[in-house]
């Protein structure tokens, strides 16, 4: 007697509908590096102290000598980083905000370094003006461009001159807050110190980077 016949089914993949692409796998590397950064900003501005704490005219008084307004500075710094971080931010922003052609130059600045060599595509060729640029020399073009910018331009000094008038301001606040009343972490690491939100943030956007660039390398 033959043998019954067996159905045999044939499993297909399913495909997706055409003109359609399957959603990639991996984020894409200025998608994690944009993460991390506001992840980094989220947490520090977390440990910020209250503003009302800053501006305490009951907490003032001149300094004596020279050696305890240093001392006044360094324990300020120590509570206070993020808020003077966030402070020289500010000034730097409205300097920027009131001259927009700097801002706009720091801008296209910016996005020239992220699009153009640290998350573009190792296997896409920089090509402008019908030429094609090598990972090397758009790294040395990009480097002379930032050179030119911050150093031979109004630029630079616009921004040099933001940073020493939130410098200045937060010098004289830590030299005139008496910070006795404050509650100062002796357990508190050595490292963490005015620019240690600067240090925090830029591991993480450099660990998110770091696979473009050392593509390239």
């Amino acid at each position: 007697m033959a043998s019954p016949t067996l159905p045999i089914s044939n499993p297909q993949t399913t495909l997706p509908p055409a003109g359609q692409s399957q959603p990639p796998v991996v984020t894409p590397a200025f998608r994690v590096f944009i993460a991390r950064l506001s992840d980094s900003v989220r947490h520090a501005f977390s440990q910020r102290r209250p503003w009302w704490e800053i501006v305490d005219r009951t907490s003032f008084a001149r300094p004596d000598s020279v050696s305890e307004a240093a001392s006044r500075v360094r324990k300020n710094f120590s509570y206070f980083r993020i808020n003077y971080l966030s402070l020289l931010a500010s000034v730097l922003a409205l300097s920027l905000l009131s001259h927009p052609f700097s801002l706009l130059v720091l801008l296209c600045l910016l996005a020239a370094w992220l699009f153009l060599y640290i998350f573009r595509p190792s296997d896409q060729p920089l090509v402008l003006f019908g030429r094609t640029f090598s990972d090397r020399e758009s790294l040395g073009v990009l480097i002379v461009l930032t050179v030119v910018v911050i150093f031979l331009t109004s630029v630079g000094s616009l921004l040099i001159s933001a940073l020493m008038i939130g410098l200045a301001i937060v010098c004289v606040h830590g030299a005139f807050r008496v910070p006795e009343d404050l509650f100062l972490d002796d357990q508190e690491p050595s490292s963490t110190g005015f620019l240690s939100f600067i240090g925090g943030a830029a591991s993480s956007a450099a660990a998110a980077a770091a696979p473009a660039v050392v593509s390239r390398v």
